[in-house]
């Protein structure tokens, strides 16, 4: 359906009528109500400016008078300072920078996190990584390291799935990498 001349001159008639926008719509044929709907605020249409169409106008209840109240004594008006003055925009800091999402196949970039764990619990991941079973996610129970290793969108992804320790979710030596003391974890900000 295009809009011609014709029709969009019935519609504008139809709509000066009062006429609703699914009444247009069914005269018109092919064309949705929210299609007339539309192109009568393409139009600048909005504005009715005839009443007859088949619709009843509704009346308003006429409004009964306010009652008469005193007048209240006008409280003084003192002036003061806003409590928060604007910042200019140089002075805000900046806004920071969200994660960059990495599509899948895509290779991670370096995480600062790898550099701050100390080299002995990375040898000792390194050794049970080794021994690990190398289940899949369907492999995994709650008595399994859940460690992933690799990257998930390669057929070399596994989890590591050794006994856990208790009230885990990793065997021991991914504990130690995962869950660092906070002391440690505070001087490394230094």
């Amino acid at each position: 359906m295009s809009w011609t001349d014709e029709r969009v001159e019935l519609l504008k008639k139809m709509w000066g009528e009062g006429q609703s926008a699914s009444q247009i719509a069914k005269e018109l044929g092919g064309v949705t109500r929210n299609a007339v709907i539309g192109k009568v605020h393409r139009l600048g249409l909005s504005n009715r400016t005839g009443g007859g169409g088949t619709s009843t106008p509704k009346t308003e209840p006429k409004a009964k008078p306010a009652p008469k109240a005193e007048p209240k004594p006008a409280k003084p008006q003192l002036k003061t300072e806003p409590a928060i003055k604007p910042e200019p925009q140089e002075a805000r800091p900046p806004i920071p920078a969200r994660r960059q999402i990495i599509p899948a196949g895509q290779p991670l970039p370096p995480q600062p996190s790898a550099n701050e764990i100390s080299p002995e619990a990375l040898a000792k991941v390194n050794e049970v990584e080794k021994k690990a079973k190398k289940l899949t996610l369907m492999e995994l129970t709650e008595r399994t390291c859940k460690w992933p290793v690799g990257d998930p969108a390669t057929e070399d992804f596994w989890f590591c799935g050794l006994p856990v320790q208790q009230g885990k979710p990793y065997c021991e030596a991914h504990v130690g990498v995962a869950f660092q003391p906070m002391s440690s974890r505070r001087d490394r900000r230094r």
